[in-house]
């Protein structure tokens, strides 16, 4: 099993992943915008997409399918929407600024939308609208990602895990925030299991047969040769809705390529013709509404958060002590790792060891 777990500060996780991006030649004030994006994640639990994809940028990075120094084009523009070029850069950068296009445009006119092409790993989903949430808006993003989720009934990965994520404020100390795939489970959870060294649970994934993969890290391998698939929310077939998670999966996909003539499926695989390492070429989309052009912003807030609080409330399943709210279990971590720190296991330790020392980031003394 994976060695001992150590925690770093926050602040140290922070600074380390800031001065890697900005090693790698990212701009100091892009370089932060990274670091804020996937600190995020980390800060929220999802360990699948913080510091533990850092490595991955890193690589991206040094063979240069991913560009360091972001170039935006404003494709085309009107009041109320716009679709950006994002010539491979970095896609935090990209996305904040594509989803504060979105807000100034809510602010003027009550809604905003963007769609990006040509962008690159945007990082946390639920990072984007948490932007429009702290200026009093709804937000919403999707993005298409290399092909993972086969159709119903199939078995060929074709679709990314294309997470559909969307927020409000409340009255409550946490917004509402549902921040998740339409498949089961993510490729960056599947990287987690493999660095913790775990299987991947059954009913995530299928081989060519439709028979379920269990080993975490020959799945991860087989999804790159496309001899593997995970599953989309609801799992194999139709029975307990599987053809809907498929059927969102398609609507990201849609969102994602079809409003900016950029590139879908197949052509995400980060691949040339010659099958050489290559920009991923993602598209995103990303929506804030302002509330007030509807009704009262407080008016809003109490009714989303007594909405919340009568889940809360309703009758449980016997032995359960709690039900949740979207968003909730991620302001309880938050306060936690701001005070314990982020965990570090074994494997994410020889991988922060590898960037530290080829960066010559000499001011960091890890305990590892």
């Amino acid at each position: 099993m994976a060695g001992k777990e150590v925690f770093l500060s926050v602040d140290t996780v922070r600074g380390f992943m800031a001065d890697v991006f900005t090693g790698l030649g990212v701009p100091g004030e892009e370089a932060e915008i990274c670091a804020d994006v996937l600190i995020a994640s980390d800060l929220r639990g999802i360990d699948s997409h913080g510091v533990g994809r850092l490595k991955m940028y890193y690589d991206r990075i040094k063979l240069k399918i991913q560009k360091p120094v972001t170039k935006i084009d404003v494709i085309k523009e009107t009041e109320t929407t716009a679709v950006l070029d994002g010539n491979h850069g970095m896609g935090q950068v990209i996305s904040t600024t594509a989803m504060k296009m979105a807000i100034q445009k809510a602010q003027k006119y009550g809604m905003g939308s963007v769609a990006v092409r040509n962008s690159t790993h945007y990082g946390i989903a639920g990072y984007y609208p948490l932007m429009a949430i702290a200026e009093g808006m709804i937000g919403l993003t999707v993005t298409n990602a290399r092909p993972s989720i086969p159709p119903t009934f199939g078995v060929t990965p074709s679709l990314g895990t294309n997470p559909l994520t969307f927020g409000v404020p409340t009255d409550e100390p946490f917004p509402f925030l549902i921040d998740c795939a339409t498949s089961i489970s993510q490729r960056g959870k599947i990287e987690f299991l493999d660095r913790a060294e775990k299987p991947t649970p059954e009913g995530w994934a299928i081989d060519q047969e439709g028979k379920p993969v269990t080993d975490t890290k020959k799945l991860l391998g087989d999804l790159v040769a496309g001899t593997a698939a995970l599953l989309p929310v609801g799992g194999a077939g139709e029975l307990l809705g599987g053809h809907k998670g498929y059927g969102w999966a398609v609507m990201v996909e849609i969102l994602s390529a079809a409003l900016t003539n950029g590139a879908f499926m197949e052509d995400l695989k980060g691949k040339d013709k010659d099958g050489k390492p290559a920009p991923y070429k993602l598209g995103h989309f990303f929506l804030a509404i302002n509330i007030e052009s509807f009704i009262g912003l407080d008016q809003f807030k109490k009714t989303a958060g007594s909405i919340m609080r009568a889940l809360r409330n309703s009758k449980k399943v016997p032995g359960e002590e709690r039900i949740y709210t979207a968003g909730e279990k991620e302001y309880e971590m938050e306060k936690q790792r701001r005070k314990n720190g982020i965990p570090i296991n074994e494997n994410l330790q020889k991988n922060l060891l590898i960037m530290k020392n080829e960066l010559g980031l000499t001011g960091y003394d890890f305990p590892f």
